[in-house]
């Protein structure tokens, strides 16, 4: 192993850990649902970029940490995270050549398939939530992941 395989490995690992920090950061009320799914962009973001290193694994730690930071059903965040990155892991190449609008709308439909599988499990946990508590999310996502990529590209160019 060389030298520089840490220093590749850090901007990823703090990147992550920032994104479960600012999931589970206190909001006000009003600002709780529309709060992006920030370690599911991050994921998706290093699954595209760098799918052999920081792929399946990586989402399931991630999301079984957010789940118990969250107080939610243990594994239901890491099915969901697994699910995604692994449809993006699959995709990525396809997706490395998008544009930036065809690559929101992907990103808008794996956040909507990272909510259903949450709506599914709270579902058959019989955890009521409402309709708003599911879009808001993938809206404000999709919305963000422009800046999620500008942010996380430019921290993997200086790791470089």
């Amino acid at each position: 192993m060389s030298s520089a395989a840490p220093a590749r490995r850090l901007p990823v690992v703090v990147s992550i850990v920032v994104a479960l920090m600012v999931m589970i950061a206190p909001l006000p009320d009003w600002a709780v649902t529309f709060r992006p799914d920030w370690l599911t962009l991050t994921l998706i973001y290093w699954a595209i970029w760098l799918p052999r290193s920081w792929s399946v694994g990586s989402a399931w730690l991630a999301g079984l940490v957010l789940d118990v930071a969250q107080g939610t059903l243990l594994g239901q965040h890491a099915l969901a995270l697994c699910i995604v990155v692994f449809v993006t892991v699959r995709l990525h190449l396809l997706m490395r050549v998008f544009p930036v609008s065809q690559l929101t709308a992907t990103v808008f439909s794996l956040l909507a398939l990272y909510q259903f599988i949450l709506f599914w499990t709270n579902g058959v946990a019989g955890v009521p939530v409402a309709a708003i508590h599911y879009w808001a999310p993938v809206i404000s996502g999709a919305i963000f992941w422009p800046l999620v990529t500008m942010l996380l590209h430019g921290a993997r160019m200086r790791a470089q």
